[in-house]
């Protein structure tokens, strides 16, 4: 499925991206944010970036994401 949305032209300069990667890059934030607020499996929110599950477990920490999210809650029912 496509998506289309305006974007405007001040967003390229400001990060710095051409179109085809502000999208990529687009697709990679929403699928990080969904996955750490629990929207999104990282199985589905790999496949929302259009990266494999392990590449995009990598990206996350690049953007201040830990890929372990509720560790810290499971964690703690221990304690």
């Amino acid at each position: 499925m496509k998506l289309e949305i305006d974007v405007p032209e001040s967003a390229f300069s400001a990060l710095r991206q051409a179109p085809g990667e502000l999208a990529a890059s687009m697709r990679l934030m929403a699928a990080i944010k969904w996955y750490e607020t629990g929207m999104l499996s990282q199985e589905r929110a790999a496949e929302l970036a259009g990266q494999s599950r392990q590449d995009f477990l990598l990206s996350m920490p690049r953007v201040g994401v830990s890929p372990f999210q509720g560790v810290d809650d499971d964690l703690a029912a221990f304690a």
